[in-house]
């Protein structure tokens, strides 16, 4: 019978050992229960066959729109320290993408901004997308709106695509939006750095039953017209966010991306309306 010799340096860390490869990178909020955040992008991103370092921002029970909500954000220290650990883990050549959505504070804008700076000195050419989550058109702004200022001058010009809605980019260009044409203008103005392309997610409702996102790239606009629900589950921007990133490293193009982006939005709400659920389940 075959044994083995398991001693206790078997089990120490080595500094030459080959690093976990992990494939998305993503920072976003999380939630214990529910789906919004890296709590619904992880398990879509891993249904695609993806491997995910999940990096939280802000630790919650649930979302505050229940009638309970503990938790809160987590300490900058900590942030920049899990940011710090992938580099000084030595997993950063096997990273294919990197996703940012709710930061919810100035100060984590400023260090997402500081390691990305970094990243792209070494990374040139991973794809970064970002999703400035900072309000909708409903309610304004849900986080300080201060952050609109770190995100435009230090995070996007890092990005490679940046997925806002409406009026994340009405802050963002500080152009109003009534138009597609006021649209593409007002994502064009950010194509600065390394962004190459906007998608406008929500940007227009041009009837009761559709809802149009927008993708715009420095010469070229596509527009994806797909059917507006009537129920709005938390988490749909987050999903959109992994659903795109997945379909970017599977080689779609941006516009294809977002189309499969969007149909796996839909079934997701479809599958949460048909099992008489709140939250959206996979």
């Amino acid at each position: 019978m075959d044994t083995f010799n398991l001693t206790s340096n078997s089990f120490q860390n080595d500094v030459n050992a080959t690093p976990l490869p992990y494939d998305v990178i993503s920072i976003q909020s999380q939630v214990i229960y529910g789906s919004v955040g890296n709590s619904i992008a992880v398990p879509a991103l891993m249904k695609q066959g993806l491997r995910v370092a999940a990096v939280p921002t802000v630790i919650l029970s649930n979302t505050p729109h229940y009638t309970t909500c503990h938790g809160g954000e987590l300490p900058s220290e900590w942030f920049r320290g899990y940011l710090n650990g992938l580099v000084e883990r030595g997993c950063m050549d096997s990273v294919r993408a990197i996703l940012t959505g709710y930061l919810g504070s100035k100060n984590k804008a400023h260090d997402l901004a500081h390691w990305l700076t970094t990243i792209r000195q070494s990374h040139p050419s991973l794809p970064v997308i970002v999703d400035p989550v900072m309000g909708d058109e409903d309610s304004g702004f849900y986080i300080p709106p201060e952050i609109a200022e770190v995100y435009r001058d230090e995070v996007i010009p890092l990005a490679t695509g940046i997925i806002p809605n409406k009026f994340e980019l009405s802050m963002l260009s500080g152009q109003e939006i009534q138009t597609l044409e006021d649209a593409t203008k007002a994502a064009r103005s950010l194509l600065k750095g390394h962004t190459q392309w906007v998608i406008i997610t929500s940007a227009f409702q041009p009837d009761d039953d559709s809802i149009d996102v927008v993708c715009v790239t420095q010469h070229d606009i596509a527009v994806i017209r797909h059917k507006r629900y009537p129920v709005t589950p938390k988490g749909t921007g987050d999903l959109f966010g992994a659903e795109l990133t997945a379909q970017l490293l599977a080689g779609l193009s941006v516009p294809d991306a977002a189309k499969m982006a969007c149909l796996r939005i839909e079934q997701a709400i479809i599958h949460m309306a048909a099992t008489g659920r709140s939250e959206l389940v996979l």
